[in-house]
């Protein structure tokens, strides 16, 4: 019996593990450094507080965890509670990890949430999904698995997303890759299943991830047809894909709503990707970044990182033959690529700090993606993946040599997560009382509501509304009002008639300052009924 088909079996798999292993321990070490205990597992109760887009996630999640289950399931009734409810997609709650959470809520600790545990995971993951890019292009050796593993953890797009904790599931895009490169070759019932269900997956932590796994996965049949192979499979297998994330959508509220728009504002400028702002290496400082647009560069920030700029070059430079054969057999995915890109560009192309090309009013359905430089994030893994395949073939330890380069360039954008993961903002609110408040309260009616404060001038307002309703969501209290991204019917203000309305049995009315003028007049016995806490008026 011939034993040597067994033995390299074995092999591949004990490779498979040694690299998949490897790589997580590095993502885990990494976590543990980088995101404090109290961060990854906080509780109600702190004396201190998340601040920005981590307060928004944090209140929507906890609602969220806490309100009855409903139908659609991420619909919260218990917040927003003046137009009916809220549904939290909209308020970036991160289905995917709230929902599991709310079905052990009767053992997680008061006050928990899942964001910094989603960070963790991202984290933990992010290397690992890049292994089993990698693998899924036919490199499996040990100094490739450590090279893509280092630069993946470094990769400036992702790490530069810390504010907002959905959109640092890169690893959704880099098994979006994965499933590419492995469909392409051998598109099999299971593995068209898995990369299904890695599209809802990623709708439910953030429809921008969504959009772009599955135009990952439509390269799968433009490929297979500009290859000249059966392709019709395929593309009926991304329509089902496809049609399986418009049902989630369908079903959990997705449709019918609308935001701002804006597309173009918050684009990629040209110059993005090779400009070295976060640099460690170069010393270029983390911001700002280029902009053209007047809104800020945050948003297109896509600087590719010195490793991996170096090893596509070296790459290129050392094979070139087997660059282009790459782009030839994977000509689907550089279309879609190109596309990711120009859309992350928009019709108001910026040079550094000039717009060089305006193409006038933007079609329609593009208003949905304002912050359309994200597009380019799929882009920067493919390049990546591209660039350590190519180097694998001539040189290993480059790869492993680039990825070193890559870490120690990230360094700066390390230490500014690091900073802000531990930060220990204060409250500016009286903390202890509203918590005693709050603990008596069985409804809290919120002035000024969201719909009423003054975008333009407005800023202060909106962080001390998201300050009182973290701690409102510690209990969490049923609140009146809370910001969404999108909504299906224009929100409105009626703040005086809220203010105006007999105060109900256990209800906590707050006033914040730049209302108090306007709306405490208005509340009934206001003389007996309400009264300072601190630089708030709580009616009750």
């Amino acid at each position: 019996m011939d034993r040597r088909p067994c033995a390299g079996t074995l092999r591949l798999l004990r490779s498979a593990t040694l690299g998949y292993a490897v790589a997580l321990v590095l993502g885990i070490a990494l976590a543990a450094t980088i995101f404090p205990s109290d961060f990854l597992f906080p509780v109600a109760g702190a004396d201190w507080r998340p601040a920005g887009d981590a307060a928004q996630h944090a209140i929507a999640q906890r609602y969220l965890i806490a309100d009855a289950w409903r139908w659609p399931p991420t619909f919260a009734a218990n917040l927003n509670t003046q137009e009916g409810g809220i549904n939290t997609v909209f308020a970036d709650s991160i289905p995917a990890l709230a929902l599991p959470l709310k079905t052990v809520r009767d053992w997680l600790p008061p006050g928990f949430h899942g964001v910094g545990l989603f960070y963790a995971l991202g984290w933990a993951l992010q290397p690992v999904a890049a292994v089993w890019a990698l693998r899924g292009a036919g490199e499996t050796r040990l100094l490739p698995t450590l090279g893509v593993a280092l630069a993946a953890l470094s990769m400036p797009a992702w790490i530069g997303r810390f504010g907002h904790a959905a959109l640092t599931g890169h690893v959704l895009l880099l098994l979006g890759l994965g499933f590419y490169l492995r469909l392409v070759r051998r598109p099999t019932v299971p593995r068209w299943l898995g990369a299904g269900l890695l599209q809802v997956v990623a709708l439910l932590v953030h429809p921008y991830l969504a959009a772009m796994t599955l135009a990952l996965l439509g390269a799968v049949p433009a490929t297979r047809l500009l290859r000249g192979q059966p392709f019709i499979g395929p593309a009926l297998a991304v329509a089902a894909s496809a049609a399986a994330v418009g049902g989630v959508m369908a079903g959990f509220g997705y449709l019918g709503a609308a935001g701002d728009g804006g597309y173009g504002m918050f684009a990629m400028n040209l110059l993005s990707p090779v400009w070295p702002a976060g640099s460690g290496i170069i010393g270029w400082p983390w911001s700002p970044q280029l902009d053209a647009t007047g809104h800020g560069g945050w948003e297109g920030y896509n600087w590719l990182g010195l490793g991996l700029l170096l090893a596509l070059a070296c790459g290129v430079v050392l094979a070139p033959r087997r660059a282009f054969r790459m782009l030839r057999e994977h000509a689907g995915l550089a279309l879609v690529l190109l596309a990711l890109t120009l859309l992350a560009i928009s019709h108001r192309v910026g040079f550094g700090e000039r717009i060089v090309l305006d193409l006038g009013p933007a079609p329609g359905p593009l208003e949905q993606f304002r912050a359309s430089g994200r597009f380019f994030w799929p882009v920067g893994y493919a390049l990546l993946v591209g660039a350590m395949v190519l180097l694998a073939r001539r040189a290993p330890v480059l790869c492993l040599v680039f990825g070193l380069v890559q870490f120690v360039d990230a360094a700066p954008l390390r230490a500014a997560l690091a900073g802000w993961a531990g930060q220990r903002t204060p409250w500016t609110v009286p903390a202890s009382a509203l918590r005693e408040a709050l603990a008596e309260a069985r409804s809290l009616t919120l002035l000024p509501s969201w719909p009423c404060v003054d975008h333009a001038t407005g800023g202060g307002t909106y962080a001390l509304l998201l300050e009182t309703l973290l701690l409102a969501s510690e209990r969490p209290v049923p609140a009146s009002t809370m910001y969404v991204a999108r909504w299906r019917t224009p929100p409105t203000c009626r703040d005086a008639a809220l203010a105006a309305a007999p105060l109900a049995p256990g209800e906590l009315r707050l006033i914040l300052p730049s209302a108090q003028a306007a709306l405490a007049p208005l509340v009934p016995d206001s003389a007996t009924r309400c009264a300072p806490l601190g630089t708030l008026i709580a009616c009750r």
